[in-house]
C-alpha cells in the first residue's frame, strides 16, 4: 500500500510543477482526497453495499467538489488537477497514468442501462472544461483540448479540439517525455493551442482565401481582355459575396 502511495505521489510531482512536499499532496489536493475516497466506494460498490457507496461518493463530493460514482474502474496513479467540478459517470473506464483538469466532464448521452460512459486509455490528458460523452474510446496517449465536446472515438496519439471534436493526429509514435510531446502538439490544458484551431473552420477558412483569390484574378482578366478590345459579354449577374462576414460567422 505504501509503495503504490509513493508511487501515486511522485506522479503527482511529474504532473504539477505547483507541488512543494508530499504533505502538502496529502492534505492540500482534493484530487488526492477525491481518488482515497472512490477507492472506498468502489470497493463498497463491488460488495454490492450500493448505498453505502453512493453515500461515500456524495460525501467525497461534497469536501471536494468532485463527482465520481463509486461503480466507475480507475487505474492506477490518476491525478486530477484543480479537480472543481469534475463528473464521472457510472461506467467510465480510467486507464494509468490518466490526468483531468477541472470541469471535465465523462458522461453519458442515453438512458438505457449498460455501457453509456467513455473508457480513457493509458495517459491520457483531458483539458479543463472538456466533455467527453457516451460510450466512445479515447485511446492511449491521446489528448482532449479544454472546452472540446467529445462524441466520437479519438485514436491513439491523436488530439482532439473543438465543439465538436475533430481529430488532429500527431506524428507517428509517442515519445517518452510526455512535456516534449505536449509541446511538439501544442496542447494547452487550459486552452487550444495557437495552432489548433477547429480544422472545420480552418478548412472553411482557407476555401474563403482562395475564393476571394480566385475571383480577384478573373477580374484582372477581364479587365485586361476588355482592355485589349475582347467583347466577353455581359457578366451573369450572382448573388454579391461577403468573404469578411463568412470569415466572422465561422470563426
Amino acid at each position: 500500500m505504501f509503495s503504490s502511495l509513493r508511487a501515486y505521489v511522485r506522479s503527482v510531482f511529474d504532473r504539477d510543477p505547483a507541488a512543494r512536499s508530499t504533505w502538502e499532496v496529502l492534505t492540500c489536493y482534493p484530487g488526492v482526497h477525491a481518488i482515497a475516497a472512490h477507492r472506498l466506494a468502489h470497493q463498497l460498490w463491488r460488495w454490492r453495499f450500493r448505498w453505502l457507496a453512493r453515500f461515500v461518493s456524495h460525501m467525497a463530493r461534497w469536501c471536494t467538489g468532485i463527482e465520481i460514482h463509486p461503480g466507475a474502474v480507475i487505474g492506477r496513479r490518476f491525478f486530477i488537477d484543480h479537480g472543481m467540478g469534475v463528473v464521472i459517470g457510472e461506467t467510465a473506464v480510467v486507464g494509468d497514468d490518466v490526468t483531468l483538469y477541472h470541469g471535465v466532464t465523462l458522461g453519458g448521452t442515453s438512458w438505457n442501462k449498460g455501457r453509456r460512459h467513455p473508457t480513457l486509455g493509458d495517459r491520457v490528458v483531458v483539458g479543463a472544461g472538456a466533455k467527453v460523452l457516451g460510450p466512445i474510446t479515447v485511446a492511449a496517449d491521446a489528448r482532449v483540448g479544454s472546452n472540446a465536446v467529445v462524441t466520437r472515438d479519438v485514436p491513439s496519439g491523436a488530439t482532439a479540439v473543438g465543439i465538436p471534436a475533430h481529430n488532429i493526429l500527431s506524428g507517428t509514435g509517442y515519445e517518452d517525455s510526455r512535456e516534449a510531446h505536449a509541446n511538439r502538439l501544442g496542447f494547452s490544458a487550459y486552452a487550444v493551442g495557437r495552432d489548433q484551431g477547429d480544422p472545420l473552420a480552418q478548412a472553411i477558412h482557407a476555401l474563403l482565401d482562395h475564393a476571394v483569390k480566385v475571383d480577384s484574378r478573373i477580374q484582372t482578366l477581364v479587365a485586361q481582355l476588355r482592355a485589349a478590345g475582347i467583347d466577353i459579354g455581359d457578366e451573369t449577374p450572382r448573388p454579391s459575396f461577403d468573404p469578411a462576414y463568412l470569415n466572422k460567422i465561422v470563426d
